[in-house]
């Protein structure tokens, strides 16, 4: 049985438009873990020939459907975690922290797309979602927020099919000022067995400032 199973889902993945291949990544993958690459490229101004992009590394690890962590490593640490009730963010330059409600945060960001929604019904609440080309060996999904008030403009996924399982392996935000940010994921383990809720627990360090808008 379990055999057949692997078959059929093996059968329906290959042949799965970007959408249904969204929707296996967010019923399939109830946890993840990658080394990421992000740069981000602010908008040109007025009579400006080139932008300069700033980059930068880390690791990224999710538990749906409520947390979250990003641990940027270079140039300059930071943490961001959703522990389930809190979203923290940690800028080690400044020794500050500071807390926002998590229900009232998330619910159209970038977030939401990748670590937090269990399927593509609750996406839909959020954002309308439109099927783009294969592109660079990548299914791609468009996501645009329908609140206008959202800090984003617009997120691609690039999703990777291999065989009958789905991993991330881009990310494109547009921000409502123009920033593009590109996020690149690498060496991503679908449900790692030992990433557990424990790990996004978070604690300011003493010291810290802590700040909550």
């Amino acid at each position: 049985m379990a055999v057949g199973w692997a078959v059929v889902c093996f059968a329906s993945a290959a042949h799965a438009s970007s959408l249904e291949t969204l929707e296996i990544f967010l019923k399939s993958t109830q946890s993840g873990r990658a080394d990421f690459t992000q740069v981000v490229t602010p908008p040109a101004k007025a009579g400006q020939a080139s932008v300069r992009s700033k980059t930068s590394t880390g690791q990224f690890s999710f538990v749906r459907p409520a947390r979250f962590r990003f641990d940027y490593l270079k140039p300059f640490p930071q943490v961001i975690v959703a522990d389930g009730q809190t979203l923290w963010l940690y800028d080690a330059d400044l020794e500050q922290v500071t807390a926002r409600k998590q229900a009232t945060t998330l619910s159209s960001t970038p977030a939401a797309l990748v670590a937090t929604a269990v399927d593509v019904g609750t996406l839909q609440k959020e954002f309308s979602l439109e099927a783009q080309a294969d592109a660079d060996g990548l299914q791609w999904v468009q996501a645009t927020p329908k609140h206008r008030d959202s800090t984003i403009q617009s997120v691609r996924l690039g999703l990777r099919l291999d065989g009958a399982q789905v991993s991330l392996s881009k990310l494109e935000i547009l921000d409502a000022m123009g920033q593009r940010s590109v996020l690149s994921f690498e060496r991503f383990e679908v449900n790692p067995a030992n990433l557990g809720a424990a790990q996004f627990n978070f604690v300011a360090p003493k010291g810290v400032s802590v700040i909550r808008p």
